[in-house]
């Protein structure tokens, strides 16, 4: 029973979070198409920037404090103080991360005269908000209430995608004011700010939210996320700190980011459910470790729905790459005779993509049993590779380079940190679940390649884009993945 109770709360918020996540989506590709339509290829090039640049810091802010949260206050017997405290630690790290951010994007001689230090001032307002936010997020999701989530995410895109939509209806087309480029960035600002609000807003229902000053508290807090603070740190630098080494390593960065940016975001965007799905399954997975109770079942649940996101949105943007791209983007961002682009970057950035999911199962089982120093060792090496190889291939070859940079990283993280994880925590994922997973794969693949040349308008890649999410689903449900939400008694009957 109680193994069943945890894996419905599981599924429970997980799906809350995609919910949430597909609804978001769906606003922030209207959201990235305005963008398209709004501003010119450098405008757009320095809106894209200017949020890559911030992701690094943003990290930084964060500094593993999330992960910490979720354990630290599920295990609390005085929850309110510890999440006090966590907001209070939380703040003081914001404002000298970011308030950094915005200092040193003014002093970079390679920015000088461009709109990207205004940008990047106004964009630090989103992860700020947004990451206070995230100190609230902790209560909702300890205590599986992930439907508030669910709705203060979905209003903050559709007051977003809206306010920008009243921009694209004044007339605004492939502006090159500056002006028009700051209303952008500070809509963004604005839907940050409503999401703080309204997470409190709900949050102050559930638990009494109170910054509390306790050193002690602060010191445990601060030494528990360090090492983890460090660990999502390099994530960043190797996932995200490309943008920032283009605009540094390139003459023409606005016109580099402003094609790839649109791809990276869709790749940020599919990196969010394993994300989701790990923390939902964080909460239990310590308190059953905790406790000397087996978490094989549990963990090779999790890793299945890991790989079958992974594989799905892999092959998604493999083989629709160009009719995703034309949705989010225009043609002039499409790969043509004379360029490469959106899709070019979206079709390549495939493999990063799945294999990201098995490097998040991994750096999550690592943080559930406290093997930090492996975790930080193997996180250290990939960013010296990413860096290395950048510095190697953006000077000549641009965002073809950064994405050669991202798959060789993923590998050396899937190989180095995957036996590892598996290591210190078996996993039970029977023969039959993996013929499940590499049937869906087939089955969905040779749908995916048969249909992409069909999807030759915007319209078409809608209807196409939508059909294509209700096969994937009809095909999990098929080959029989639903069974996973069934209770077991053993490993062997997953």
């Amino acid at each position: 029973m109680l193994l069943l109770m945890s894996t419905r709360a599981i599924a429970t918020s997980t799906l809350w979070q995609i919910a949430s996540q597909a609804t978001m989506a769906v606003l922030s590709a209207v959201s990235v198409k305005f963008v398209a339509i709004g501003l010119t290829q450098e405008l757009a090039g320095a809106y894209n920037s200017a949020y890559g640049y911030l992701q690094l810091f943003a990290i930084l802010a964060d500094f593993g404090l999330y992960a910490v949260s979720v354990r630290e206050v599920s295990a609390a017997k005085e929850k309110e103080k510890v999440l006090g405290g966590l907001l209070v630690l939380r703040s003081i790290i914001v404002v000298l991360s970011l308030g950094s951010a915005v200092l040193i994007a003014w002093f970079v001689p390679a920015w000088q005269g461009t709109p990207l230090p205004i940008g990047i001032t106004i964009a630090a307002f989103v992860p700020f908000f947004t990451l206070l936010a995230g100190v609230l997020r902790t209560v909702f999701q300890i205590t599986f209430r992930m439907q508030y989530v669910f709705i203060a995410e979905v209003l903050q895109r559709i007051l977003t995608a809206g306010l920008m939509a009243l921009i694209i209806i004044s007339g605004v087309r492939l502006s090159t004011d500056v002006r028009v480029y700051e209303w952008f960035l500070w809509v963004g600002a604005i839907g940050a700010l409503f999401l703080f609000a309204l997470s409190a807003f709900f949050a102050l229902k559930l638990m009494r939210v109170r910054p509390t000053f306790d050193r002690v508290l602060l010191t445990r807090l601060l030494k528990a996320s360090a090492p983890y603070g460090i660990a999502f740190l390099c994530i960043a630098l190797y996932r995200q700190f490309d943008l920032t080494m283009i605009a540094v390593l390139r003459d023409d960065f606005r016109l580099q980011n402003a094609v790839y940016g649109f791809a990276s975001r869709v790749t940020e965007m599919t990196y969010l459910i394993p994300t989701f799905l790990l923390n939902s399954t964080l909460p239990i997975l310590s308190d059953r470790a905790a406790r000397g109770e087996s978490t094989r079942t549990l963990l090779g649940k999790t890793l299945l729905l890991v790989l079958v996101f992974g594989s799905a949105s892999g092959l998604f943007s493999f083989f629709w790459a160009t009719p995703i791209m034309s949705i989010l983007t225009t043609p002039a961002y499409l790969q043509s005779t004379t360029q490469i682009g959106s899709d070019t970057a979206l079709h390549l950035l495939s493999v990063p993509m799945f294999l990201n999911g098995i490097v998040l199962f991994s750096f999550y089982t690592l943080l559930t049993k406290h093997e930090w120093r492996p975790l930080v060792l193997c996180m250290i090496g990939a960013v010296v590779i990413s860096i290395i190889l950048n510095l190697h291939w953006i000077p000549s070859l641009g965002f073809i380079g950064a994405i050669r940079t991202s798959t060789i990283v993923h590998l050396f993280l899937t190989i180095t940190l995957f036996p590892l994880a598996v290591r210190s925590m078996p996993v039970a994922l029977p023969a039959s679940q993996v013929f499940r997973l590499v049937l869906f794969s087939a089955l969905l693949g040779t749908a995916l390649f048969f249909t992409a040349p069909l999807l030759t308008s915007i319209t078409l890649s809608v209807v196409g884009l939508a059909a294509g999410a209700l096969l994937a689903a009809l095909l999990a449900y098929a080959v029989g993945f639903q069974r996973l939400f069934r209770p077991e008694t053993s490993a062997r009957a997953i």
